[in-house]
């Protein structure tokens, strides 16, 4: 009969140790109360009539014993605008949700706002209820929907002029047929949605002034993560082309960020750009390849491979900036690279060589400045500008300025890019002032640059309170 002796021993071990698992039931005092992340969920902007990305918050239970979560449900002002899933499970209320001690559910929400009809930014609201004990607590929800006049495969076979009053989402591709042109006024705002592209084969004008610039980008106007913006992210959308033969091009006060290709002045096509802001591409910002292209006062900066790639052609460049400080990759190359401008250069291709004029700029960022070592025997002349190398003048170099770091604001470790210059930089209102051309008087932020430029886009310096 050992068994029976053996057997009551066992059943009580197996009792002790399945009790010591088990929680001593749930906690209901109305003191006992699940803690939040937020107490309000801010969305940010989002297009009226199309899904934002999902977001979330957490519940968490500090208590010793298990919580149960009686109720959970949207309420307040717009709920049917907002969609909740609360710890894998889609619906509008849920029930007796539990959650152990220690632990955290997560609620991920998602809304889908209705036209304003109306170009103002409206902001919608909900709550999410939480009864527990007894208690009702609330977590706010917040987003902003924004009407957008959207483009789908759209081209303009004929003069056309968009104004300012909605902005433009473009899906697929936005054509600039051949003989019409496309004018921006003041204050456009195109946001492309993932792999669109701007192709141009008749003519583009860009209208931006300092205070309501154009802008060309991607369509995330979120946050990536936390408070980093998806507007320092390169690869959202395709990027502009100026086709073959594309002429009368003018760009002024206008961005574009965010690109896989950056902007392309293909074969005998014409781009100027005027107080402009080409940045963040995966590639580079800017390439011109047997194009004519002037830039004044002009940023070119944040390029996987780098910042300006030139491929003959012709270049003119005045008081601009040239940076790199790219984030998401090792970067490629020099900053600015020039191919097809010497025999050491040449592509094989029957064209002349690269003409370029580069003055009272900036060529300073992580990489080397120029691919090319020596300039002797070229049509290449830099006057006035300011490289990062230890170099000299002579006849393609003239009255440079070597090896000094012109003190950008920006701090990359920080996400933040901002090339106007620090009080403090050693080469502020240093610049050649013979050499400031009629339209780069003023600069992005229309300061004027005379008596005394400071070289680079930027006249003035990044100022000292917005540190």
């Amino acid at each position: 009969m050992r068994f029976s002796l053996l057997f009551p021993i066992f059943f009580c071990c197996v009792s002790a140790l399945l009790s010591s698992c088990i929680e001593d039931g749930f906690d209901t005092s109305p003191s006992s109360q699940p803690a939040f992340s937020t107490d309000t969920l801010d969305m940010g902007l989002t297009f009226t009539d199309q899904s934002t990305p999902t977001h979330r918050f957490t519940v968490r239970n500090r208590h010793d014993r298990q919580l149960n979560i009686s109720r959970i449900a949207l309420s307040g002002e717009q709920p049917e605008c907002f969609r909740i899933n609360v710890d894998g499970f889609s619906g509008r209320e849920f029930s007796d949700i539990e959650i152990r001690p220690g632990d955290s559910i997560y609620v991920f929400v998602e809304a889908t706002l209705p036209p304003n009809s109306s170009p103002r930014l409206t902001d919608v609201f909900a709550n999410v209820d939480f009864t527990c004990n007894g208690v009702t607590q609330s977590v706010v929800l917040r987003a902003g929907g924004l009407d957008v006049i959207r483009r789908r495969g759209h081209t303009v076979t004929s003069d056309e002029v968009w104004d300012a009053l909605y902005p433009y989402q473009i899906f697929d591709s936005l054509v600039v047929a051949p003989g019409a042109t496309l004018t921006l006024r003041e204050g456009v705002t195109l946001y492309f949605h993932d792999k669109a592209g701007l192709t141009v084969r008749g003519s583009l004008v860009a209208e931006g002034t300092p205070a309501t610039p154009v802008t060309m980008r991607g369509d995330r106007i979120d946050n990536v993560v936390g408070n980093i913006s998806f507007d320092i992210m390169a690869s959202q959308w395709k990027g502009v082309t100026f086709a073959p033969g594309s002429l009368g091009n003018r760009l002024s006060h206008t961005t574009v960020c965010n690109t896989v290709e950056g902007v392309l002045a293909d074969s005998l096509s014409s781009v100027s750009f005027h107080n402009c802001r080409l940045r963040n591409a995966a590639g580079y910002p800017l390439v011109g390849r047997y194009a004519d292209l002037t830039l004044t006062g002009t940023e070119v900066a944040e390029g996987g491979e780098g910042a300006l790639g030139v491929i003959g052609g012709q270049l003119t460049a005045n008081h601009c900036t040239f940076a790199n400080y790219y984030l998401f990759s090792a970067i490629g190359g020099e900053t600015v690279q020039m191919v097809h401008a010497n025999p050491d250069t040449d592509r094989g291709v029957d064209a002349p060589y690269l003409r370029a004029d580069i003055s009272n700029s900036i060529i300073y960022g992580l990489s080397q400045d120029v691919n090319i070592a020596d300039f002797a025997g070229t049509d290449i002349y830099w006057r006035g500008c300011v490289f990062k190398s230890d170099g000299s003048d002579d006849d393609n170099f003239i009255g440079c300025v070597w090896d000094t770091d012109p003190m950008y604001a920006t701090v990359r470790e920080d996400y933040f890019f901002d090339y106007r210059l620090l009080p403090e930089s050693p080469v502020a209102g240093t610049a050649d002032p013979s050499l400031t051309l009629p339209e780069a008087a003023t600069d992005a932020y229309g300061v004027g640059r005379l008596p005394a430029p400071t070289p680079g886009a930027y006249q003035m310096p990044f100022p000292a309170e917005e540190e």
